[in-house]
């Protein structure tokens, strides 16, 4: 297969005017994904044992919308700590909203099942953030410092609303990174 090269010369390698050596058609195609893998801003959420930082744990009914947002942003800002998103009836995928809020900010919440909130979980967490919901309930046995940040709940809502709850939890996200700095 040959493709023009961008400059449409001969190449250094003798091939003939206008076609490109498979080795220019591949760095081409290399720097190409390479540029749209930068562009693009992948959140993976980690495994409880994936990392020796500590975590804090923010927890929603579905772990579908805000909690999610909290983690993508909390994992984007802070290199001290981790966050990680549960839900007390998890969801198997996050909101199609919130994906799209988060997106045109320049942030990707990964498609997958959402975390259950369990004592383990919560207790190993140097911070539990309940969004809204009645985590101490869902949890009676939590020994973390429990934090209620009582946002309104993405599902269901205009596009306008998920941003606005999404700009709310970037602002408070900001702020907790600034209080664990504090306290470390």
């Amino acid at each position: 297969m040959w493709r023009y090269p961008i400059g449409y010369h001969r190449s250094q390698g003798g091939a003939p005017l206008g076609v490109a050596r498979r080795s220019e058609v591949f760095n081409t195609e290399m720097f190409r994904q390479q540029s749209q893998d930068r562009q693009r801003v992948q959140v993976r959420a980690p495994a409880p044992g994936d990392d020796q930082r500590p975590y804090v744990l923010f927890v929603c009914v579905e772990g579908a919308g805000r909690s999610r947002m909290a983690e993508a942003f909390f994992n984007k800002m802070s290199h001290s700590h981790r966050a990680l998103a549960a839900g007390t009836k998890p969801a198997a995928h996050p909101l199609p909203t919130v994906v799209s809020a988060m997106r045109e900010i320049g942030l990707a919440i990964v498609d997958r099942p959402a975390l259950t909130l369990s004592e383990e979980l919560s207790n190993e967490a140097e911070l539990v953030i309940g969004m809204g919901c009645d985590v101490a309930a869902a949890c009676p046995a939590l020994s973390t410092p429990l934090e209620d940040w009582e946002l309104e709940d993405p599902k269901g809502k205009s596009a306008d609303d998920v941003a606005m709850i999404r700009d709310l939890i970037e602002l408070r996200v900001r702020n907790l990174i600034g209080k664990l700095g504090r306290d470390a």
